[in-house]
């Protein structure tokens, strides 16, 4: 099995002969990849890339989060101050997640991803180099996957500020296995 060290300065060392290096990049999910979801475990999958859990925080800006679709999916609507502030986790990736993420989440045509400044709340692990932690301000540049392919009609539909597949708006995301 792959195994991912990240370094303290907020690099990957990647495995091998080579013991290459990669620069991570930071994700931040507000949906079904979050932790206890029901798609976490492509995040925890090596074979997918390296992801590691930093902190949670929340769209500076206000977006409509709703859920939609037969399969009630959570969209982030690309609809800046509009809707609420979203909750979510930031996680550091390395370019194979990322890329495995594109195409996990159906990237340009059902979501595009973006980058966004994030309020961190929260933050672990040991100290990183500058770019790797948050802002003075306490925010952070990520990539987000949102969306500006959407039916009309769900700018209309509820919106969320914190996703959760069991939550009470009893809309249950039908995962892609049963499909």
């Amino acid at each position: 099995m792959l195994e991912c060290v990240i370094t303290p300065a907020g690099w990957v060392r990647l495995p091998g002969p080579e013991s290459s290096v990669a620069r991570m990049a930071h994700v931040f999910v507000y949906g079904t990849l979050k932790r206890g979801q029901p798609n976490h475990g492509v995040l925890r999958d090596q074979a997918n890339g390296c992801a590691a859990f930093r902190g949670r925080g929340r769209t500076l800006e206000p977006y409509p989060l709703v859920i939609a679709g037969e399969h009630n999916i959570p969209w982030l609507l690309n609809l800046p101050g509009q809707g609420r502030h979203v909750l979510g986790e930031i996680y550091a990736v390395d370019e194979r997640m990322l890329s495995f993420l594109d195409e996990f989440e159906g990237c340009p045509n059902m979501y595009q991803r973006t980058p966004l400044r994030i309020a961190v709340l929260e933050w672990e692990g040991a100290c990183r180099a500058p770019e790797e932690t948050p802002g003075a301000d306490g925010t952070l540049q990520c990539f987000v996957y949102s969306t500006v392919t959407y039916a009309p009609e769900w700018v209309h539909l509820p919106h969320h500020d914190d996703y959760d597949s069991q939550g009470e708006h009893g809309l249950r995301y039908n995962p892609r296995e049963n499909r």
